[in-house]
């Protein structure tokens, strides 16, 4: 993989600032509108007055919400609401509860060097053109990676692994439990510590941050222009090791608009016992139709192709059926139910889990699968640490 290195991270000061849940929050790609004001109400310091700023969205009007976000970062920075942490990795712990068993997640915050898309960084998606000029313009503005891509290596990684377990014996330097009920735990890492060894023949699968990681590349071909090498030749990432703990991939669930509804496929009684048989593997996912009554209907379908099914799907139905903005995505089986019950949609398809390893045999071909097609959850919650580029 690149090179990874230490880095000098801004970080919240509590004692200035507030509590950590009122300062957080998660990445702005899934936050709707409704909890976006939730946030910029919780604190003056949320992070979401930065990352989903208030103000015209035309980069080019006097009172855009880039400049606007780059006004509060340097009020911030002025009045100590941010501090610089020395140079360090830090280490990162997700503890939660998924499908009835106490899970965790580890990783380590580092700055990559950033990297064309390839042998040693390898995207699974593609990514639209807004969002990646939507996030430019907010990094030409802040000059700061205010959250991280999300990588994981195939390991297993012992060396990373027993840092990591050992690190989190100790009291976390900074915790935070979010609505979702995951627990954020992060603790400073002696930046002399040889990570950048222990991991360097790994390729890096982007597991979350597509546009991000996109929008680096393009920024930094911008300085190189103006200004030649410098920090934003990096990243900042987290890198997790998915060969030494599971790491849930979950789905996002189609809805399709309009068009006509898929009329095949084996009933099954309701949404539970429909997400109970999907089936990654075995190529099995379910659909929800209006029935003649109006009450839902739930089938299943099985793929001809191997996995991961939401590429499969969209190979062998999707592409033809619900093509260009005739497919909305929804992570939540129930509202992609409500949207069919309620006369939103004319089907909804469910689809299973994944695997990392599944996605990185599907890169391996060449191949890039569709956009949303891939939740890897928990996500690192955004501002508990940045990563200035100056």
């Amino acid at each position: 993989m690149p090179r990874i290195a230490p880095f000098s991270g801004l970080v919240y000061d509590p004692a200035i600032a507030g509590p950590l849940d009122r300062l957080t929050a998660p990445p702005y790609d899934v936050i709707s509108e409704s909890r976006r004001r939730s946030y910029l109400d919780a604190s003056a310091h949320n992070i979401v007055h930065l990352d989903l700023a208030e103000g015209n969205d035309d980069p080019e009007a006097p009172d855009n919400r880039y400049v606007g976000a780059a006004e509060v970062l340097y009020g911030w920075n002025r009045k100590g609401v941010l501090r610089r942490a020395p140079p360090a990795y830090f280490a990162y712990e997700l503890s939660f509860e998924l499908d009835g068993a106490e899970r965790r997640i580890r990783g380590v915050f580092c700055a990559m060097d950033l990297e064309p898309w390839g042998d040693q960084v390898l995207p699974h998606e593609h990514v639209m053109p807004g969002p990646v000029e939507d996030r430019l313009c907010l990094l030409r503005a802040t000059a700061t990676h205010l959250s991280a891509i999300y990588g994981t290596i195939a390991g297993p990684c012992e060396p990373l692994h027993d840092l990591l377990r050992r690190t989190a014996q100790a009291p976390a330097h900074y915790q935070v439990r979010d609505s979702e009920g995951v627990t954020h735990r992060m603790w400073s890492v002696d930046g002399d510590t040889p990570i950048d060894g222990w991991v360097a023949d790994e390729p890096l699968l982007i597991a979350d941050g597509h546009h991000r990681y996109t929008t680096a590349i393009a920024y930094r071909d911008e300085r190189h222009a103006a200004d030649g090498p410098g920090p934003w030749d990096r990243i900042l990432t987290l890198l997790v090791d998915a060969g030494s703990q599971t790491v849930p991939v979950l789905p996002y669930h189609r809805v399709q608009l309009e068009g006509e509804a898929p009329a095949d496929g084996d009933p099954v009684t309701d949404l539970a016992d429909a997400l109970a048989a999907v089936d990654d593997a075995a190529g099995v996912f379910a659909t929800v139709v209006a029935g003649r009554d109006g009450l839902p209907e739930y089938r299943l379908h099985r793929l001809r192709e191997g996995p991961p099914v939401v590429r499969t799907l969209h190979d062998e139905i999707l592409d033809r059926t619900a093509p260009g903005d005739a497919l909305r995505f929804i992570h939540d089986a129930e509202d992609a139910d409500e949207m069919v019950r309620t006369g939103q949609a004319v089907a909804a398809y469910l689809l299973p889990a994944t695997h990392p390893d599944r996605i990185l045999a599907a890169v391996a071909l060449g191949d890039r699968l569709p956009r949303k097609s891939t939740f890897f959850w928990p996500k690192p919650r955004t501002g508990m640490i940045m990563m200035p580029l100056d």
